[in-house]
C-alpha cells in the first residue's frame, strides 16, 4: 500500500510518499520540504493571512504530487502553530476547500506519540530511550515510565522562541518540570528528531548537500552543539546562510533551536544524542496504514 503524509509544521510543510512493506515498515519513496513559516506571528494567537496563503499553496501542490505518485491515501496533519491558533477551524476549512482533504489538528500528546512511532518504525525496539522532537512551535519528550510510555509536549520551539526572544533561562523554566520527570525515570539512549536536530547534524558534518543516510544514526555531541551555538550567535543572518549544512531559510531560527537542544542536554547531564531522520511523517503513514477508522 502506498500512503502519503503532509506535515504542516510551524516552520515548514513536508511531504512523504511511502510504501508499507508486508512487515509493516514505512519505506519512503518521495520526500520534499518547503519553508512556509505558518507560525509567523505565532505569539499573536492568530495565523496570519500571508502565512496561511503560502502554506495552502504548498499543501495543494504536495497533495497533487502525492496523487501523481500513486498514493492510495493522503493524510494531512498540523501541529503546534495550528492547534494554538484561534483561527484554526478557518485554516482547516480552507485546507479542505483547496484539496478536498480533512486536516487533522494534532494534540501535543498525539504529536509526540506519532514522532515516537516514526522513530521506532525506523530503529526498531528502542527500549527505554528518550525521544526529543524540537519543532517550530513546540518540543516533545517521549520516554518510558513504570512500564508505560509518557508523551509530553512543551510550548517552546525554534520559531516560538525566536519570535518571543526567550533565552536559556526562560527555555529552562518552560521545560524544567519535564526534565525533572525524565531524570526520575533515568532513560537510556537519547534520540533526537526534527529540523533543528537534523540541521545541526548536517552542520556538524559540513554537508554541502543534505544526505539523509548520513544524518540517520549520526551521534551529535553536546560539545559540538555548544560550539555551533557560540558560532551562530556571533554571526549575522547573512553569514549563517553561507554555513555548510544550514538551509538559508532556517538561518534566523537556528540559534534558538540550538539553545533549546543545549538546554535539554545540559539539564539531563547528557553528553550526546543519536539523530533519527525518521519522525512524525513515518508515524503518520504508519498510523494511516494500521489504525484507520
Amino acid at each position: 500500500m502506498k500512503i502519503a503524509a503532509i506535515d504542516v509544521g510551524t516552520n515548514s510543510t513536508r511531504l512523504m510518499v511511502a510504501q508499507i512493506s508486508p512487515s509493516g515498515k514505512v519505506q519512503p519513496e518521495l520526500r520534499d520540504l518547503k519553508t512556509t513559516r505558518l507560525g509567523q506571528g505565532i505569539q499573536g494567537g492568530l495565523l496570519i493571512q500571508a502565512a496561511i496563503d503560502r502554506t495552502l499553496a504548498v499543501i495543494a501542490e504536495f497533495a497533487l504530487r502525492a496523487e501523481r505518485a500513486g498514493a492510495q491515501k493522503i493524510v494531512v496533519a498540523a501541529t503546534s502553530a495550528v492547534r494554538d491558533a484561534d483561527n484554526r477551524e478557518e485554516f482547516a476549512n480552507r485546507v479542505h476547500s483547496a484539496t478536498g482533504l480533512d486536516l487533522a489538528i494534532l494534540s501535543g500528546s498525539m504529536e509526540a506519540r506519532l514522532s515516537f512511532q516514526g522513530v521506532t518504525n525506523a530503529l526498531g525496539d528502542i527500549g527505554n530511550a528518550l525521544v526529543i522532537d524540537i519543532g517550530g512551535g513546540s518540543t516533545e519528550f517521549i520516554w518510558q515510565s513504570a512500564g508505560e510510555t509518557r508523551f509530553v509536549s512543551t510550548n517552546v520551539g525554534a520559531v516560538r522562541a525566536t519570535e518571543s526572544g526567550c533565552g536559556n533561562d526562560k527555555i529552562r523554566e518552560i521545560i524544567d518540570d519535564t526534565l525533572r520527570a525524565v531524570q526520575l525515570d533515568d532513560p537510556g539512549e537519547v534520540i533526537g528528531v526534527g529540523g533543528t536536530i537534523t540541521t545541526l547534524a548536517a552542520m556538524a558534518q559540513l554537508m554541502r548537500h543534505y544526505l539523509p543516510e548520513k544524518i540517520h544514526g549520526f551521534r551529535l555531541t553536546l560539545d559540538k552543539v555548544d560550539e555551533l551555538y557560540r558560532l551562530l550567535n556571533n554571526m549575522t543572518i547573512e553569514e549563517r546562510k553561507r554555513l555548510p549544512g544550514l538551509q538559508p531559510q532556517r538561518a534566523d531560527i537556528i540559534p534558538y533551536g540550538t539553545c533549546i537542544l543545549s538546554t535539554i542536554l545540559h539539564g539531563l547531564a547528557r553528553d550526546s544524542l543519536l539523530v533519527s531522520e525518521a519522525d512524525i511523517l513515518e508515524g503518520l503513514i504508519w498510523e494511516a496504514a494500521f489504525n484507520a477508522d
